[in-house]
Order: structure tokens, then C-alpha cells, then sequence
């Protein structure tokens, strides 16, 4: 038996240093394995600390908002110690029933709660005017930093098109269902938009690669980073090899990065590299937007929400379910007629989607 050190995972690419956001557990608390001890953020990533075995947390080295550093030592966890568990509780099925402490928090008011009592009264809040500042977290500042430097970095231009969804839509309708039986996904759009991605850029590889001081550094393979939205802020994690990859596994991929994204298990490795960024707009309304370039890549392609609207179909009106896409790309590496080109390639493969096979 011995102390466990509780130790700061590794961080990103040329990261030193994370925040320690908050300790999950106080100072005298059993845990077990895998217990979610704390979580740190660093520049790219909120990550959460495990505990490596079952004992009790015995001391606590650095307190929320300390600046940690990879391999530190923050905690101990003793193992020697191993809570005796009565056997009414064991075999106790509602554990929470058992354990009063943990429903303590819930008939506690907390600072949010309290503020909203107040704001939702009238008696005080009449020509009450609030304001609050708080630090922006160190996630939210890298976020800033990272934008700003692509807007002054790269000569960095917008081009749209339209693209009509029917036949996708089609698709998923007719053999959405036995997709699902056979891979255990659901057949998204995001899937459809990344296979079509892949073709195009290996008809346009300058939008596959990155300008590094007076070099092009040009990719036979496609890592698609896939923008998400969490509480922490927009994170874009990065599908590898998604050239070599089928619908199915294109879905499930995306449904696992998402889920660790919004749930706190992303990982560094999870956030490196990325040849081009595919971002949707459209599942917060957007109907059209001009996304911000992911550095270094030198692409990057905006979806936005589907609406029917009537277009012009051999020479008929008739409704589609119509689309709006973006495509931001850094115009030092990149002519207008490439960009223009990839673009129009990325609505044909949509529009016309036999080649993107659903491998049924």
C-alpha cells in the first residue's frame, strides 16, 4: 500500500501550463477508479482528472484558479485506506437513499439560484441596473487570440453557392433505416459534407494544405476538423483520415468526438492537426454566415440551416430544400477560381451523391 500521486496529465502541442478549474472532491472523500477527481483547462482543451485507484483523498496541493503544469503533482490519494461499506448499504439498490450527503447541494441555494430569485422579482429589481465582471477563462482567451491571428495573418476571403438537398435527403429517407440497423448510427448530413470535402480536395490539394514561412506543406491525406459547440466554448476536434473513410464510420467518428467535446473527455491528440474545418452554422438558425479560417489550414467550409424555397428546375419552379454554403480560404495560397471550383465540386457531389456510397 502507498500514496497515489495525483498527477497533471499532459496538455497540447507547446502548451506548459493549464488552470486548475475546480476540485470535484474535497480533502477526506473515498473515491474509487476512474472517479472524476478534478478538471483542469488549458489554452485548447478542458480536461478531467481520474483517480488511478479506490482510497481516500488525502491531501490537496494546489486550490482552484492555480496554474498547473504537466506531470505536477497536485494531490494524494491513499490507498491504504479502503472505506468499509455496511451491508444494508451494499445491497441497497437506490444509492442515493443511502447516502444523505449527496443530497445536500440540492436543498442548498446557490449564488446563481439567488441571483435569479432576485432579478425575477419586482420589488427589487425595479431601476436596479447590475453589472459583472468576470476573467475570462484561459479557453475563451485562446479562442480570441486564435481568430484575431487568422483575420491578421492570412489574406483571408469568402465565396458562396447554393446547394439543393433532395437527393441527400432522399437518401437518408429511403435507406436511412436499414443504414441504421447495419452500422448502428444514424445517417446524418455532416457524413454527405465530409465525403464530398474529400473529393474536392483531391481535385484542389491547395485547400488541403497550409503556407509555413515561405513553404506549402501539402497533405496526401484529409483530417477534417469538425467544429463543435460546448459550454467551455467552440472546440474543433479532428476526424483523422477521413479520405478512407465510408458514411458509417465518418457518423460514428463525428458522434464520438462530439459526445467527448460537450462531456469533457477530449484529449490534446484530439485537437492537433486538421487539414481543413468544416463548421454548421445551421443548427443554430444561421441561414448564412462567413466563417473564420482555423490556423494554419487555409480552408474552411460553412453550412448553414436548410430551407425550402422555390428554384428554377428545367425551366419549372418548384421547392427545394435548399442550403447556403460558405467557403473561407486564405487567398495567398489559394486563386479565386481554385476556391470557386472546389466550391461548385462540393454541390455537385451533394447534388448528384451515387459516388458518396452508403456501403449498405
Amino acid at each position: 500500500m502507498a500514496d497515489i500521486e495525483i498527477k497533471v496529465p499532459g496538455l497540447g502541442e507547446s502548451e506548459t501550463e493549464a488552470t486548475l478549474v475546480s476540485w470535484l472532491k474535497n480533502e477526506g472523500d473515498v473515491v474509487a477508479v476512474d472517479d472524476v477527481l478534478a478538471e483542469i483547462e488549458s489554452d485548447k482543451i478542458t480536461m478531467e482528472i481520474t483517480a488511478l485507484d479506490n482510497g481516500v483523498l488525502k491531501s490537496v496541493f494546489k486550490q482552484a484558479d492555480a496554474t498547473v503544469e504537466p506531470g505536477e503533482v497536485i494531490g494524494i490519494i491513499d490507498d491504504s485506506i479502503q472505506p468499509e461499506v455496511p451491508a444494508s448499504e451494499a445491497e441497497a439498490e437506490p444509492v442515493t437513499e443511502s447516502k444523505p450527503a449527496v443530497e445536500a447541494p440540492a436543498q442548498q441555494t446557490t449564488k446563481e439560484e439567488a441571483q435569479a430569485e432576485v432579478i425575477s422579482s419586482p420589488e427589487k429589481v425595479s431601476g436596479e441596473r447590475i453589472q459583472e465582471r468576470v476573467p475570462m477563462s484561459r479557453l475563451r482567451k485562446r479562442i480570441a487570440e486564435r481568430l484575431k491571428n487568422a483575420q491578421n495573418t492570412a489574406a483571408m476571403l469568402t465565396t458562396f453557392n447554393e446547394v439543393d438537398l433532395q437527393a441527400v435527403m432522399d437518401l437518408r429517407s429511403r435507406f436511412g433505416a436499414d443504414f441504421q440497423e447495419k452500422h448502428g448510427v444514424k445517417l446524418g448530413f455532416m457524413s454527405f459534407f465530409v465525403r464530398a470535402v474529400c473529393q474536392a480536395v483531391s481535385r484542389y490539394p491547395a485547400l488541403n494544405a497550409y503556407i509555413e514561412g515561405d513553404d506549402i506543406v501539402y497533405h496526401n491525406y484529409v483530417d477534417v476538423g469538425i467544429a463543435v459547440s460546448s459550454d467551455k466554448g467552440l472546440v474543433v476536434p479532428v476526424l483523422r483520415d477521413a479520405h478512407l473513410l465510408g458514411l458509417a464510420d465518418i457518423e460514428k467518428g463525428i458522434a464520438t468526438l462530439a459526445d467527448k467535446a460537450r462531456h469533457g473527455g477530449l484529449m490534446p491528440d484530439h485537437l492537433k492537426g486538421g487539414t481543413f474545418s468544416i463548421t454548421n452554422g445551421g443548427i443554430f438558425g444561421s441561414m448564412l454566415s462567413t466563417p473564420i479560417l482555423n490556423p494554419p489550414q487555409s480552408g474552411i467550409l460553412g453550412m448553414h440551416n436548410i430551407q425550402k424555397r422555390p428554384v428554377v428546375k428545367n425551366d419549372e419552379i418548384v421547392i427545394r430544400p435548399m442550403m447556403y454554403l460558405a467557403l473561407s480560404y486564405d487567398h495567398r495560397l489559394i486563386d479565386g477560381s481554385d476556391a470557386v471550383s472546389f466550391l461548385v465540386t462540393i454541390k455537385e457531389a451533394l447534388e448528384y451523391p451515387a459516388s458518396l456510397t452508403l456501403d449498405l
